[in-house]
Formats: structure tokens, C-alpha cells, sequence
């Protein structure tokens, strides 16, 4: 069923439900709701569930209009991959006039929750990460590898923005929290563009540090970015944000990632790029949880 090209109004509820749902990428979206979790739960003096669960959907839905307007834009692009081909525009599962209506009632209900129980700059620098991640960072894909450098600044401000929502400011724990999530998506992001680098160049996209290349260059700043991972890692301590128990368990992470990093080095292959993306994506939310736990 999900290989053919639909035909929008042949579409079942369950099926259009199901599509729309797809359109909001829930595992990415829910990773920059839980980010931003993250930022409120390390920044609050005082739990308020109003403002965190305003803050998790508002976060959820704004990341969620951002995707659906980033598939938008790379619909012709995302054609041409095998890992996009079957997602719900290039299927015509839903409609491109549909897709626009979707993701503005998306970023209206995500603003209106912030706009209503958090605070301003919240909502500026919120729509500061879907400006950037939209219109910045989608079109460089085509350019080069400065996109990914331009895509980290709105994939770290999740926790960012959780602190911002909590404080009101943006003060230098905020900063360190961004600082960790900003260098971890380097190796984090170029491990995936590795394993679909074929896929990617059918669409011209030039994200390898390389300039597009699988080879030991990039697997040495894959490296690179990793290793700035554990000095990062023990800041939230040094500065009395955390305590020890989290610094070793930072730590103990950063260097299991770090581990693998060198087999990439060793070997350049694609295994070894997969281990780093499933590398990366236990880190952060371990971290994370391991920093929040220390707080409390």
C-alpha cells in the first residue's frame, strides 16, 4: 500500500490521520519536546506542570509545522531518495495545499501555548530555530556542508528554550546546555549523512565535511566533535548546575562515543558510521536524564 502513488481523496480517514502524522517526523519532534523538557526541568526553582507540558507541546507542534514545512520545500527532492520516496507528499498522500494549512494550524497551536504560558522571549527564539531550520539551513543542504553548521544552532535550542521558559533569560547554564546539544549533533548528524550519503547525492545534497566524501577526513572531525564531547560533558558540574554523579556518567558516555568513533576511523564503513548514529542517539537523552536526576 505505501509504495503507490495515492490519489488525496481516495484516502480513509485512519489512512489521511495516519499520513498527517507522518508529516510531523513524532520521533524527531518528541526529541525537541523532551530537550526542551530538559532546559525547564534543570532551570526551574519551583515545578509548575502548566508550563512544562505547554512548553513540550508547544515545542512539539512548532518542530512539528518546521518538518512539514521543511518536506514541503524538498518534496521533488525527497522523490528522488529511498529513504523519502514513500513519505506523504511524494506519495500524494496528502496534498501540498493541505501540507501548507496543516503546518500553519501546527505553528499557531505551538505558538498560542508558549505565547500564553511561557513568556516572550521564548516564543522569539522559537521561531528564531523555524526561520533558521526552513529557510537557512534547508536550502544550504544543496550547498554544502555549512549547512550542517547552520542546522545545529536550531537542533540546540530546545534546551535552550526549556531554561528560557523556566528563568526568562538566557544566562550561562543556558549556554552550556545549547553548547552540549550544538557539538553533539556534528558527528551525531554526519554519522547519518554517511550511511545515506548514495541516497543524498541523488538529490544533490553536500552535507560530508568532506565535500561529500566517505573517506578519513570525515571520519577524523567526526571524531573531533566527539572528543569536545567530555570536556562539555562536565561543565553543568564545574558550574554548580549539577553535581559529580552525572559528570562521571557524561563522561562514561563521551567516551563509549568517542570509542566509536576511532572504529569509523579504522575502518570506513558503513557499519561503523551506523554504530555512531545509534551511539548518538543514546547519548543525549542518557545525559540528559542523567543531569536532570542529578538536580533533583
Amino acid at each position: 500500500m505505501i509504495g503507490e502513488t495515492y490519489s488525496v481523496n481516495r484516502l480513509n480517514l485512519v489512512d489521511k490521520i495516519s499520513a498527517f502524522t507522518e508529516l510531523l517526523k513524532m520521533r524527531l519532534s518528541f526529541l525537541v519536546a523532551f530537550s526542551s523538557g530538559f532546559g525547564y526541568l534543570l532551570g526551574m526553582t519551583t515545578f509548575n506542570w502548566t508550563i512544562f507540558l505547554a512548553l513540550f507541546f508547544g515545542g512539539f507542534f512548532i518542530s512539528g509545522a518546521a518538518v512539514t514545512i521543511n518536506q514541503i520545500l524538498e518534496k521533488d527532492y525527497d522523490k528522488l531518495m529511498n529513504r523519502t520516496r514513500f513519505r506523504p507528499l511524494p506519495t500524494n498522500r496528502v496534498s501540498v495545499n493541505e501540507a501548507i494549512i496543516f503546518s500553519v494550524v501546527t505553528l499557531f497551536i505551538g505558538l498560542w501555548l508558549l505565547m500564553v504560558f511561557t513568556n516572550l522571549l521564548t516564543v522569539i527564539l522559537s521561531l528564531v530555530s523555524l526561520v533558521l531550520y526552513v529557510f537557512v539551513y534547508t536550502p544550504l543542504k544543496r550547498v554544502g556542508p555549512i549547512a550542517v553548521f547552520v542546522g545545529a544552532i536550531p537542533g540546540a535550542l530546545p534546551p535552550l528554550l526549556g531554561w528560557v521558559a523556566a528563568t526568562g533569560v538566557i544566562s550561562h547554564e543556558a549556554l552550556i546546555i545549547f553548547g552540549i546539544q550544538f557539538i553533539w549533533q556534528f558527528p551525531h548528524f554526519w554519522a547519518i549523512a554517511w550511511v545515506a550519503d548514495d541516497d543524498y547525492k541523488k538529490a544533490g545534497f553536500k552535507l560530508l565535511p568532506s565535500g561529500g566524501g566517505r573517506d578519513m577526513n570525515t571520519a577524523f572531525q567526526i571524531m573531533i566533535y566527539t572528543l569536545f564531547l567530555l570536556p562539555l560533558g562536565l561543565l553543568p558540574a564545574k558550574f554548580g548546575l549539577t553535581g559529580i554523579n552525572s559528570a562521571i556518567i557524561a563522561s562514561v558516555c563521551a567516551s563509549l562515543f568517542l570509542a566509536q568513533t576511532f572504529y569509523l576511523m579504522r575502518d570506513g564503513t558503513r557499519k561503523a558510521a551506523i554504530k555512531i548514529m545509534y551511539g548518538s542517539f543514546l547519548y543525549l537523552p542518557i545525559v540528559q536524564i542523567a543531569f536532570i536526576l542529578d538536580k533533583v
